[in-house]
Parts: structure tokens; sequence; C-alpha cells
């Protein structure tokens, strides 16, 4: 079974910037579209950013579009999610989602989540002054 591991999260100060590593241990990420997903207090879980198991192809919310981007580095057998520009309404947990697929232009779903295989267990991020 596919174990996602995020890491990277903490406090930071609003305007700073952030990267998120999204990876696993036993097995490879390149059979996997993965998307990022954060979820607030009180709040549902909000798709962010997804990439095709390619890395060509790219889907992203309007919400955080034009600061955060995805990446991956196949070779690393990992996924970021590079954070600028953060404010407040940026904290959350920050998941990594991976839906596998034989489509190598297959971003996800970030509107839904059935089509997730895997999530992993969250990276906090705390925008504060």
């Amino acid at each position: 079974q596919l174990q996602l591991v995020e890491s990277g999260g903490g406090l930071v100060q609003p305007g700073g910037s952030l990267r998120l590593s999204c990876t696993t241990s036993r097995f490879t990420l390149d059979s996997y579209a993965i998307s990022w997903f954060r979820q607030a207090p009180g709040k549902g879980r909000e798709g962010l950013s997804a990439i095709s198991r390619s890395g060509t192809r790219f889907d992203t919310a309007g919400s955080v579009r034009g600061r955060f981007t995805i990446s991956r580095d196949n070779a690393k057998n990992t996924v970021y999610l590079q954070m600028t520009s953060v404010q407040p309404e940026d904290t959350a947990i920050y998941y990594c989602a991976a839906a596998e697929t034989r489509n190598y232009f297959y971003t996800g779903d970030l509107r839904g989540h059935s089509v997730y295989d895997y999530w992993g267990q969250g990276t906090q991020v705390t925008v504060s002054s």
C-alpha cells in the first residue's frame, strides 16, 4: 500500500514562502497523478493543484493560481508545492493525494475526492505574524 508522507509545513509570516514535499518510501510515485489539497479549521477539503504523471499537465484552483506551483521530480520520488505570498487564510492542514492512472496526462480531480487511491496524513501550515 502506498504511504504518502508530507513535509515542509510550519509557521510562516504573511507574504512569505514555503515549499511542501510529498514522497513515499516503499513505492514510486511515477504511476500516479498527484494533487495537493488543504483543509482549514471548520471548512471542507479544498483542492489546490494537480500534476500529471508526465509532469507536463497541471490543474490549479483559482484561489491559489499565481501563488502556488506544483512540480514533481520522479527521480527523487517527490512532488512539491511551492507556496509564495502566503496569507493568514492559507492556514490549514495540507495533504497530498495520489490517483493511480495509465494516462500520462491525467491530472486527477481537484473538485472531487473519489478518484484518489491514497492520501497522506497532512502537514500543518500556519501563516501568522
